[in-house]
């Protein structure tokens, strides 16, 4: 169960939406900046987005995809369920034993 991106979105949107802070921030980055980087200020204000999303996800111990699913899950239930399913496709992408996946990431198998 990979996570679609439109969970991703919703998952953005909702990371903004608790932040009021860095919306803010975000709603008034110089646009001189953005094109020194060659980029529109869409383009570099998304950017920035990212990066507190992925610098969030990091601080929680968490990957980004786990941060996305924690914030479009209807329960900690659904969480967990997920969660546990995107990690078992990426030990059998990575060819590796579940028991020794769970043992390098820390998870119950």
């Amino acid at each position: 169960m990979a996570v679609p991106e439109e969970h991703h979105e919703l998952a953005l949107k909702r990371f903004l939406d608790e932040r009021p802070e860095l919306r803010a921030e975000l709603d008034n980055l110089n646009p001189l900046l953005a094109q020194a980087k060659g980029e529109t200020l869409a383009q570099f204000r998304d950017e920035r987005l990212h990066e507190a999303f992925e610098a969030e996800a990091e601080r929680l111990g968490l990957f980004a995809w786990e941060l996305t699913l924690q914030l479009t899950a209807a329960s900690p239930e659904e969480y967990e369920a997920q969660r546990r399913e995107v990690h078992r496709e990426v030990a059998q992408m990575a060819r590796m034993d579940w028991l020794e996946y769970c043992e390098l990431y820390g998870l119950n198998p």
